[in-house]
């Protein structure tokens, strides 16, 4: 029942050309522990499902990346996300670009194991012209109504980040948004979860027990990864880190931006990247963003 491991582990079994799902909310409560080992792999030729952060900029500027099914691409304080814009720009990604409320709806048909979702979203857009692969239909009943069809975006494996884990593979989320974890862990085939700390098991009361908000039986791994989730933030934990995001940032202005970046923060490993970045007290001790 002990389902902890590494981040390297987690890696070693997912293959190329898989569908990958990312947790957290543009930089919000991403798993980038896992995003770095994935980046230090020779994974390729992946489709990655998101509401997309610094992940897919990341996996995009390493050449990871296929196909990129996504509601956005931002570090919010940097509407759009730097790295992500360049690969797009030249012309290096297949994409399938939705409304939010669609790809939440396409996680929610996987998760329900239905083929679609009928939904409003998207309708009188260009999404069903720029996505042909995405139909209408048109209600049975007496209204008639045509709807578009939104198809289940199924995952080979999610990528999640939370609060505290237990080594059952129980989950907690102390933020005050779960964002759509739930559907992501439902959706795949397998799911792997880092956490700021693991736990021995829980024993939680019904106030506590609310941010456990999937299943411990989808959970195939666990991960220990202390500020895991930086430079991305990690609500109630610590906020994001706009000193970093700036650097990252800039390094897709520069003539071998990418690779001065992943030699200074992703090929020294989990240790060198915490103290590249102050240690792991500044990190924790990043404040939470005030909006």
């Amino acid at each position: 029942m002990n389902k902890q491991m590494t981040a390297a582990a987690v890696v070693a079994r997912l293959q190329d050309g898989m569908t990958l799902g990312f947790g957290g909310w543009g930089p919000r409560r991403k798993p980038m522990a896992i995003v770095r080992e994935i980046l230090r792999s020779g994974l390729k030729d992946l489709t990655v499902v998101a509401y997309g952060g610094p992940e897919v900029g990341m996996l995009c500027a390493a050449g990871k990346v296929k196909k990129l099914v996504f509601g956005f691409a931002t570090l919010d304080a940097m509407p759009l996300e730097p790295w992500y814009r360049k690969v797009r720009e030249a012309g290096g990604l297949e994409l399938m670009e939705l409304d939010e409320g669609m790809l939440q709806w396409g996680l929610r048909a996987a998760a329900m194991r239905l083929p679609f979702l009928p939904t409003r979203c998207g309708l009188a857009t260009d999404i069903p012209r720029l996505s042909p692969e995405i139909r209408t239909i048109r209600s049975p009943y007496a209204d008639g109504e045509v709807l578009l069809a939104m198809p289940a975006l199924k995952l080979d494996a999610a990528l999640l980040h939370v609060n505290v884990a237990d080594r059952l593979g129980n989950t907690l989320i102390t933020g005050p948004d779960p964002y759509f974890d739930h559907l992501f862990a439902r959706a795949a085939d397998a799911c792997y979860v880092s956490a700021e700390r693991v736990e021995e098991r829980f024993a939680l009361d019904a106030a506590a027990a609310r941010g456990n908000t999937f299943e411990r039986n989808l959970v195939s791994g666990v991960v220990e990864a202390p500020c895991g989730a930086h430079p991305t933030s990690c609500p109630s934990d610590y906020g994001w880190d706009i000193d970093h995001f700036k650097r990252y940032a800039a390094s897709a202005t520069e003539a071998d931006g990418w690779q001065a970046y992943m030699d200074t923060y992703v090929a020294p490993g989990e240790a060198g990247y915490q103290a590249r970045n102050g240690g792991i007290e500044r990190m924790a001790g990043l404040p939470l963003p005030v909006f």
